[in-house]
């Protein structure tokens, strides 16, 4: 192959732990109709890419190159594409879960999974946005239909996910309630929490009681005793789409809603995830950046659970 048609890319043969993956040199991809080619320039590693390596997950056997977020600049377009030109700062997730692959230096992506990049951010920022931030809005926006003064909880709230929906929520003029160990907690008042529990030390299901909606990033008997703690009418998302019908069933019970989401690929709210950063209601603290062939490393610490924020790979 041609070096100047080949790409590096961060592969696996094998589910496992993080010695699973290598880089590869595979074949540049074209942008095919209504798709464009981007250069990567940072990547982001969130725990769906962790789980995926070890399990499969939704992808099955491998081989296959993970990563959903990416940040990079147009290289090409695909016939048909009038949104975007070759030279174009851009961000944005892959169709989840099946458009999987932007651990690599270039990657094909739908023209509508991707929108102009904040110009008051770095690409590393850029890309940890979108899977995260598309989950928060989609959870409480679309599903929980948040309103101002409702008062919400959020579950891991210094996580990826969770350290977003705090943003979000206080936006949009919520009463945000976080758990998270107590060294996290100076960090999520500063992100703007009103109230932070320590789930070493505290149970949830007796420190807050009254709760609009709530954002479940943990699953397991975290998703059944946050039901407990809503009001009537109330909501708990949660963002592990596989789990007990026992969640669903004690949810009605109660009287109370319960919702599995996934995430899902939007333009719309890539723009609206834009214009928060740009007004700088929303920004990404980043747990450590990574060179692409130092993927291993970064799923190292991403399986600790003890991040703060997000893991982004770069790409020179």
């Amino acid at each position: 192959m041609s070096t100047e048609r080949t790409m590096r890319v961060i592969g696996q043969d094998a589910l496992g732990g993080p010695e699973v993956l290598e880089v590869k040199t595979v074949q540049r991809p074209e942008p095919r109709p209504n798709e464009v080619l981007v250069r990567v320039r940072a990547a982001g590693v969130n725990p769906t890419d962790w789980k995926h390596r070890a399990s499969g997950g939704f992808l099955g056997k491998p081989p296959f190159t993970l990563g959903w977020d990416v940040s990079g600049t147009v290289e090409k377009v695909g016939i048909g594409v009038a949104a975007f030109a070759p030279g174009d700062d851009v961000f944005g997730m892959l169709p989840y879960p099946h458009g999987h692959g932007s651990h690599a230096e270039y990657v094909v992506a739908p023209v509508r999974a991707l929108w102009h990049k904040p110009a008051s951010i770095d690409h590393v920022q850029a890309a940890a946005l979108p899977l995260v931030s598309l989950t928060a809005l989609q959870a409480l926006d679309e599903v929980a239909g948040l309103q101002p003064g409702q008062r919400v909880l959020i579950h891991a709230a210094a996580g990826g996910v969770g350290h977003v929906a705090v943003q979000i929520a206080k936006e949009r003029g919520a009463y945000v309630i976080g758990t998270a160990s107590a060294a996290k907690h100076d960090f999520l008042r500063e992100l703007g929490a009103d109230e932070v529990i320590d789930y070493r030390e505290s149970d949830f299901t007796e420190a807050v009681k009254d709760i609009d909606v709530v954002l479940d990033t943990i699953g397991g008997s975290t998703s059944t005793g946050s039901l407990r703690v809503l009001r009537p009418g109330g909501v708990v998302v949660s963002i592990l789409p596989v789990g007990s019908r026992k969640f669903f069933d004690e949810a009605e019970a109660l009287g109370v809603r319960a919702v599995r989401m996934l995430v899902d690929t939007d333009r719309a709210g890539l723009r609206r995830i834009a214009e928060l950063v740009e007004a700088g209601s929303l920004r990404a603290t980043i747990a450590g950046t990574f060179p692409l062939a130092d993927a291993a490393e970064a799923h190292r610490l991403g399986d600790t659970g003890r991040t703060t924020g997000k893991l982004v790979l770069t790409v020179d």
